[in-house]
């Protein structure tokens, strides 16, 4: 028998090995983003063409490569980081392990330009297959430009495993936002099919955090910040209002380099406790340092998680820091003096407490209230304060609590689909507390959930739409315009085909920019921007669940965004109609999600609990 067991060529071994590096154009970007860093560069550009499927760019002003030290890059365990077994338990640069580019080589043709600022001329260099197939000397400014091009070219069973275009430039912009997040003092700028989608100017982390995250979190941060001699923590989190149905907006860095921690987000959770929904999860951007022994980042190939030598500390110190800001917050807030200059010309803050000022503030009957001891007694008297008191008195209660009531007899309901359940009457409809509405049946009555019932009817009105009856749009006299950030931009570039069957039509304008020209007719003029964010935050809820389709995951989404909500009261007439239009629904009973939409309670069981 002939022996078995040989060694796999180069080639073959240098691609498995880099099915662990590259999975994806986004692995691509992570490691390229970050060499440019450990280069030193203090301006980044990533250009990607097709979702880095074509091309994947990324051009720095860093310290540049040497002719041996380029061709020595691409080969397998070449790395500048490590001259010891020590250094590996004291890592502080970005890359280390001396693959990414070997691997990036083994998948992809890629084309190198490098120069040091001493050197008169830069090196260029051409590999396809893992081989230099061209090397010569160019003139170029200071730094390294590294394109690759055709990933998977030469593995196409790789290449047909990668998702649509919109889903890869969905992880390509999250490993950008990563990167340029950790390091705001270096300017980034991301082009995608020639259209710019960010372009971050060098600034303060908090500064980052806007440019990133969106305006609206301008003023809604609280700042994180304590030292030890073990660790520091610094960064900032979302007030309580700004928490969200997913975990999008929460980033951990420990030593600048992005982590995914379930134990750390539990801290931060706990921190938060009371304070927003147990379904709801809060922003917050933050930022570990701590010395490098103390942590095993080698623990996975992405190094994206990572092991603490002792993790109950550092979950400990995060929780405490977060509560202690948080109630920093709630007692003082800080004032952000650099965002605002014309604070600072304020008479408050640019003129002098004299000694006058002082005694004519000691001296009103305010200042007394708030500072002597036993003065509870003379608020009423104090003129100053009179008009509180209508904060805390009552007003005229109302003595007749009205219940909206039908008029006239409705068209008769469609006979429900399922033979035991009987058909309801809806003559005579009551509302309990704004959410439930009391129907009656031969047998006993229905009580409906407003809310559930309304997810049931858009539910299967949106499923008959999509699949070719089209819901009327309404067309805005003034077309509104609203701006995402970057990764929700691209979500609903995908989503648009669909959208535009369910009644909304929206027209992309300029950089993560869209125009709405028209919505449904349910959708009130003035609140289209809001329901577009909210149908987006639902749809990344439902994300987390992979058996649902891309076009599922919309439906369920905007039928619950646009339900009518619970504690909305409703007229006769809204009643009558939502209880129609329910159980002439397919599945009356539960909402698409299993939820009930109604509960029926016999005549019967109800006389047997009198006891008649």
């Amino acid at each position: 028998m002939p022996d078995i067991i040989q060694l796999l060529p180069d080639n073959i071994a240098n691609q498995i090995a880099a099915g662990e590096v590259i999975q994806r154009p986004a692995s691509a970007v992570k490691e390229l983003l970050e060499n440019a860093v450990d280069a030193g560069a203090t301006e980044i550009n990533l250009i990607v063409n097709d979702a880095g499927k074509a091309l994947i760019q990324v051009i720095d002003n860093g310290k540049g490569m040497s002719e041996t030290d380029a061709r020595m890059a691409f080969e397998r365990h070449a790395t500048s980081k490590i001259k010891n077994i020590e250094d590996l338990f004291k890592i502080k640069t970005m890359g280390f392990r001396g693959e990414a580019l070997a691997s990036i080589a083994a998948v992809a043709q890629v084309e190198l330009k490098s120069k040091r600022p001493e050197d008169e001329t830069g090196v260029f260099i051409e590999i396809e297959n893992s081989m230099v197939v061209k090397q010569e000397p160019i003139a170029m400014q200071t730094g390294t430009s590294i394109a690759m091009k055709n990933l998977f070219f030469n593995v196409p069973a790789r290449r047909n495993f990668l998702k649509s275009n919109a889903a890869e430039l969905r992880h390509i912009v999250d490993e950008f936002i990563r990167v340029a997040m950790s390091f705001p003092e270096i300017f980034f700028s991301f082009t995608s099919n020639g259209q710019e989608v960010f372009h971050l100017e060098k600034g303060s982390m908090k500064q980052r955090i806007v440019q990133i995250l969106g305006n609206s979190y301008a003023a809604k941060l609280v700042p994180v910040q304590e030292q030890t001699d073990y660790m520091n923590i610094y960064g900032f989190v979302g007030k309580p209002e700004t928490a969200k149905k997913t975990r999008g907006d929460q980033y951990f860095f420990v030593n600048n380099r992005f982590i995914k921690s379930a134990y750390l987000n539990h801290a931060v959770m706990n921190a938060f406790d009371e304070m927003i929904a147990k379904d709801s999860f809060p922003m917050y951007t933050l930022f570990i340092d701590l010395d490098p022994s103390q942590v095993d980042i080698n623990v996975h190939p992405t190094k994206q998680e990572i092991k603490f030598e002792d993790e109950k500390i550092v979950y400990a110190f995060v929780q405490s820091a977060i509560k202690h800001a948080l109630a920093q917050f709630s007692i003082s807030p800080t004032l952000d003096f650099e965002l605002d200059a014309s604070i600072q010309s304020l008479d408050a803050i640019s003129k002098p407490f004299t000694d006058e000022k002082k005694s004519s503030a000691s001296s009103s009957s305010l200042y007394n209230t708030f500072t002597k001891k036993n003065q509870s007694h003379f608020i009423e008297s104090k003129s100053e304060l009179k008009h509180w008191r209508d904060f805390y008195e009552p007003k005229d209660k109302l003595t007749d609590d009205r219940w909206p009531l039908t008029g006239g007899q409705p068209a008769a309901v469609q006979q429900l689909h399922t033979t035991n359940e009987q058909r309801p009457t809806t003559g005579n409809l009551l509302q309990l507390h704004n959410s439930f509405i009391a129907v009656q049946t031969e047998r006993g009555y229905y009580l409906v959930h407003q809310q559930n019932a309304h997810e049931r009817i858009l539910y299967e009105r949106f499923a008959l739409a999509v699949e070719g009856k089209p819901i009327a749009t309404q067309q805005s006299l003034f077309p509104a315009t609203i701006e995402l950030h970057a990764a929700d931009a691209v979500l609903l570039k995908e989503l648009l085909p669909d959208m535009n069957h369910l009644g909304y039509q929206l027209e992309p304008f300029g950089n993560n920019t869209f125009v709405i020209q028209g919505t449904p007719a349910d959708v009130s003029q003035g609140n289209e921007k809001m329901a577009i964010e909210k149908m987006l935050e639902q749809y990344k809820h439902f994300s987390n669940d992979l058996k649902y389709s891309k076009r599922e995951k919309l439906l369920r989404s905007l039928a619950l965004q646009q339900s009518i909500k619970a504690g909305v009261s409703l007229t006769g007439k809204e009643m009558t109609s939502l209880i129609e239009d329910l159980f002439n629904c397919a599945v009356p009973n539960t909402t698409a999600n299993g939820k009930p939409t109604y509960l029926e309670f016999k005549k019967d069981e109800l006389d047997k609990m009198f006891g008649r």
